[in-house]
């Protein structure tokens, strides 16, 4: 490795200046033209016209504006590498790809590289062993748009014995950004993904691919450099369906937040499992032996039973009383065969509803009719019934009922049955039989009612029917978004408010019309008398260019929205691709909802079963995956560690042991900066200690990040907050913690951690494994055995 820095500025670093200046002279002229070209269609954007017009503008839009997204975010490492070919050849490698001025040979090498594209890859792959045709790599170290150094890595075998390197490709640069202190924010690795990790950022879309890694073998990173990859290759099927990103709390999608844009890629929707169903932000915590609960298979079987208790049924009838006073019978047999008859039917609960209201108004409608169209009848018979009566003086009948036989022709019955329909009392008796029912509504109602709960959840013993109850009006916790989710996939959409939408729409529009055709008017009656002479044709007038209608489309404002945002509204949205960070985390009643919200299963699996902290988590990918793809899914895994500092992954890999987990831990790449301690004190000290350690560390690690991992149960009482990352100290759970890293971690009571969760040995391997480079532990019990490697704490005063 040959290493220039600018000090030695000579030749090498004075060549790639020159040659960085130009690229950003290109982008700058990228920049100015796609800005002006995306003017160009705004300043257009109302001009109405066909529908097709409108399409290629909005889609104009959107080309233009994610273009000049991926320019702008480019700004920051444009250039980041050189491959100098053994044929002579050389490429720039960067954050994106700059083409050639039109003048230039269209055979040539464009100036700039995206890293994605399939001739960049050896910037990633090749070694000395094998080189992918590279004589030598180059790392272009910079600063805004100045050259700071380079790091050369010769491959060509005449020069290098190949035994000599290691396997990992750029060690230099790649030492030096885990070395750098956090900044409350993910980096992106382009300038240092590795080998192992190129595969699965490159791996084919399709199907279920399963990253298994431990922890800081960077599975985050791969995850969200897979998407800018996958968006990159496949752009127009993605640029329509999108990528969905789960991750497992607000606090981590802050933290990874900013990598999409800075490789210029805005077409993922970056959400946690609360924020999954349209309309709801499901933040109420709950104890996770409740939402361990709510995460179980057998819940899907719990929503289904909980709306099939509310298709009722009376035990001998139901009284119908109708607005006039009168009552109809619905018998217990009559009401039976109209449910059965509505189960039967293809449609989800809400949608065959009109059925049952058919069904109901014909059966009162047939009684009605029996009594009136009876053969013989006596007048007290048939006028004794004031129902009858009222329904007789609504047809405008006027006869003798005596002397008549069957009154009625069906254009009468089909009267009865209007009637019927509008009445109160019946509309009341369909809500009952068949309730209009919306997903929180259905499980407000099941959580509040023991007597419903016991009826669609049998199996559970008292004490879990307990755990699920809950008054109605509480706010919803990430566990009933799975829930809901089911809920809304067996009722289906609510006919009325479509309907409503509808009428919405369409009054809207007629009120655009009628203000444009006022304008219009105004327009002609505001014309001078000498604008009026039809001898003068040469002269426009507003109407002789619009009519209302067209003149209405202007002013609808079109929304702009993106792929991402229209997905997030929609709940029935099929995503092109899923990705899942932290993916041992999810239920199975989250992966039913997941795998609605992706019908092709092209989806990356991301997590750690070693790291599983949820009660109703993973343990085995094979186990979670086989209700949905069976076998078929794809295993990737991550084995180097490059967050973790060797001592520290030593401490951990005892907890590990602990676990009994199929796998072996990753293996560390780099050293700490000192042993991780251990520190008993008093309870009654510990928060004081807490906060002084915590300074302490925080001046250690200077511009760096501290991270404070305390019990649940203590997260109050130590100062835990809403997470600030960009704070130089933050307290945190460990759950809220997972996915993030930090310079220095504190992890508080270890032994209440273990004991907080049937899973407590899975968070505790997590919460010493956050830190890039120094670890504590504080404690005011005995220290659990499998932190015995733990050395005494230096001098504490």
């Amino acid at each position: 490795m040959t290493t220039w820095d600018l000090p030695d500025a000579t030749g090498e670093v004075a060549a790639e200046q020159a040659y960085l200046t130009s690229l950003y002279a290109r982008l700058d002229a990228l920049r100015a033209l796609t800005a002006e070209r995306l003017a160009d269609v705004l300043r257009g954007s109302g001009a109405g016209g066909t529908q097709q017009a409108r399409s290629e503008r909005d889609a104009a839009y959107t080309a233009y504006s994610d273009r000049l997204g991926a320019l702008n975010a480019a700004e920051q490492g444009l250039c980041f590498g050189r491959l100098d070919l053994l044929d002579g050849g050389r490429r720039y490698i960067g954050r994106i790809g700059l083409s050639a001025d039109a003048d230039e040979d269209e055979d040539a090498e464009p100036p700039l590289m995206d890293w994605r594209a399939p001739a960049a890859r050896p910037f990633y792959l090749a070694t000395a062993a094998a080189p992918e045709g590279v004589r030598r790599r180059r790392h272009i170290r910079t600063a805004d748009r100045t050259v700071t150094g380079l790091d050369d890595e010769v491959l060509d075998l005449a020069v290098v014995d190949p035994d000599a390197h290691t396997d990992l490709t750029g060690e230099a640069v790649l030492l030096a950004a885990l070395g750098a202190s956090r900044t409350g924010r993910m980096r992106d690795i382009v300038t240092t993904i590795q080998a192992e990790q190129d595969r699965v950022i490159r791996a084919p879309a399709s199907g279920v691919l399963v990253v298994q890694g431990g922890p800081g073998t960077g599975k985050t990173a791969v995850a969200l450099h897979r998407a800018a990859y996958l968006l990159y290759t496949h752009r127009e099927q993605l640029s329509q369906r999108g990528v969905l990103i789960v991750g497992p709390n607000p606090t981590f999608l802050r933290y990874v937040g900013h990598v999409l844009p800075s490789l210029g890629e805005t077409g993922a929707l970056l959400a946690t499992l609360g924020e999954l169903y349209p309309g709801v932000r499901a933040t109420r915590a709950e104890p996770a032996t409740t939402a361990g609960l709510k995460g179980r298979a057998d819940m899907a079987g719990v929503v289904a039973a909980a709306l099939a208790d509310r298709q009722w049924v009376p035990e001998e009838a139901l009284d119908v009383v109708l607005a006039s006073g009168e009552e109809l019978t619905l018998d217990r047999a009559t009401c039976l065969g109209i449910r059965d008859r509505a189960r039967r039917a293809d449609g989800t609960h809400n949608e065959v509803r009109p059925i049952v209201e058919r069904l109901v108004v014909d059966a009162l409608a047939d009684q009605v009719a029996d009594v009136i169209g009876a053969d013989v009848l006596s007048t007290e018979e048939m006028i004794g019934s004031s129902a009858v009566a009222d329904i007789l003086a609504q047809l405008g009948e006027d006869v003798d009922p005596v002397e008549n036989g069957n009154l009625l022709d069906p254009g009468d019955v089909e009267e009865i049955r209007r009637e019927l329909r509008d009445d109160p009392g019946v509309r009341e008796a369909v809500d009952r039989l068949w309730p209009r029912l919306t997903p929180r509504r259905l499980l407000s109602d099941l959580y509040a009612s023991h007597e419903r709960l016991a009826a669609a959840a049998p199996h559970l013993s008292d004490a879990e029917r307990a755990a699920l109850h809950r008054e109605p009006g509480d706010d919803w916790s990430p566990a009933d978004v799975p829930l809901l989710d089911e809920a809304a996939e067996l009722l289906g959409e609510d006919d009325r408010a479509v309907r409503m939408r509808i009428a919405m729409a369409e009054l809207e529009e007629r009120q655009r019309v009628e203000f444009a055709a006022g304008a219009m008017e105004i327009a002609l009656g505001s014309r001078s008398i000498d604008l009026e002479d039809e001898d003068d044709p040469e002269v426009l007038m507003a109407h002789d260019l619009l009519d209302a209608s067209r003149l209405a489309e202007r002013h609808v404002e079109g929304e702009g929205l993106t792929v991402a945002q229209r997905a997030a509204r929609d709940r029935r949205w099929a995503f092109g691709h899923v990705i899942v960070d932290e993916a041992q985390e999810l239920s199975p009643m989250a992966w039913r909802l997941l795998m609605r919200r992706c019908p092709s299963r092209s989806m990356t699996l991301v997590g750690d079963v070693a790291q599983t902290g949820a009660l109703a988590g993973s343990a085995s990918w094979a186990r979670t995956l086989a209700p949905f793809v069976d076998d078929r899914w794809r295993l990737a895994e991550l084995t180097v560690n490059y967050r973790t500092p060797a001592e520290v992954m030593a401490v951990a890999a005892d907890v590990l042991a602990a676990l009994d987990p199929p796998g072996e831990p990753p293996r560390s790449v780099r050293d700490t900066e000192g042993e991780p301690w251990a520190l008993r004190v008093a309870p009654a000290e510990l928060a004081a200690v807490v906060g002084d350690l915590a300074k302490a560390e925080s001046t250690a690690v200077r511009d760096g990040r501290v991270g404070v991992l305390v019990p649940e149960a203590r997260r109050a009482e130590l100062g835990g907050t809403d997470a600030d990352l960009e704070s130089p100290v933050v307290v945190l759970t460990v759950a809220e913690a997972k996915g993030l890293e930090f310079d220095s971690v504190l992890v508080v009571a270890p032994d209440e951690i273990i004991a907080e969760s049937p899973r407590g040995l899975n968070d505790l391997y997590v919460g010493l494994t956050r830190t890039t480079r120094r670890l504590g532990v504080v404690h005011t019990a005995d220290l659990p055995a499998v932190l015995g490697r733990l050395v005494p704490a230096p001098a504490y005063s």
